[in-house]
């Protein structure tokens, strides 16, 4: 008994390490055949990730796949909630292998390296939230996060990344994304790619944000002007 349970403890404390090490953010520069200078980020956070790919220059956006994952020794295995370029994959797991160290991602088959850009920090948003609920007239209303159509953002310790889609009919409705900070009560993102309209890259968009019994409270002016009240939960 002794042997089994010191066994899994090295089996738990390992797993520990790994998914450590590869939560936050990563990023690689690459060129397109064109000749484009195109940026893919990687975002790690508890349970979920995002990868996307956009012009580096233009913020033109390209591709974005994501959903759950799990790390396994250097085995990197996704559950796949989205994904623009392959949407038949939806609801499929792939596998790969990777080797990760303090400021480097590989991944073995392509070869491709990711270079780290955070650990999880500064931020105080960093993890994957549903949009649960909007307030109005000073009440809340929320809303069934359980459902196949989902509005998540995934946010490192200075990446935010948010996405519409639906697991169910495999539908991909919009994403956006950049860097964030937040700053004595305000949440900025500033806009480096917008997959329904180009013209948002380059915004700062400022609002207040605030936690409430671990809920993030979010209100503001969104990239239209359109007033904006909304209830974001942890997803588990």
């Amino acid at each position: 008994m002794k042997k089994i349970s010191l066994a899994l403890v090295c089996m738990v404390l390992s797993f520990g390490i790994h998914a450590q090490s590869i939560t936050g953010a990563w990023e690689n520069h690459s060129t397109s055949e064109n000749g484009d200078q195109l940026k893919t980020v990687l975002t790690f956070v508890n349970g979920y990730q995002v990868s996307t790919t956009f012009h580096a220059i233009t913020g033109e956006f390209i591709e974005t796949h994501g959903g759950s994952w799990i790390l396994e020794g250097d085995v990197l295995t996704e559950k796949i909630e989205f994904d623009t370029d392959n949407p038949e994959h939806v609801g499929t797991e792939i596998s790969y292998k990777v080797n990760v160290t303090d400021n480097e991602l590989e991944i073995h088959d392509s070869k491709i390296k990711f270079t780290r850009i955070d650990q999880g920090e500064p931020g105080k948003l960093q993890g994957a939230w549903l949009m649960s609920g909007r307030m109005v007239d000073g009440e809340a209303q929320t809303r069934d996060t359980s459902g196949p159509r989902k509005t998540m953002k995934i946010l490192s310790g200075t990446r935010f990344q948010w996405i519409a889609y639906n697991t169910e009919t495999k539908e991909f409705m919009g994403t956006g994304g950049g860097s964030y900070t937040t700053i004595n009560g305000d949440y900025t993102e500033n806009i480096e790619f917008f997959s329904r309209d180009n013209s948002r890259v380059g915004m700062s968009l400022k609002f207040n944000y605030e936690l409430i019994d671990g809920q993030w409270h979010h209100k503001g002016f969104s990239s239209k002007g359109d007033p904006i009240n909304e209830i974001w939960s942890l997803r588990e």
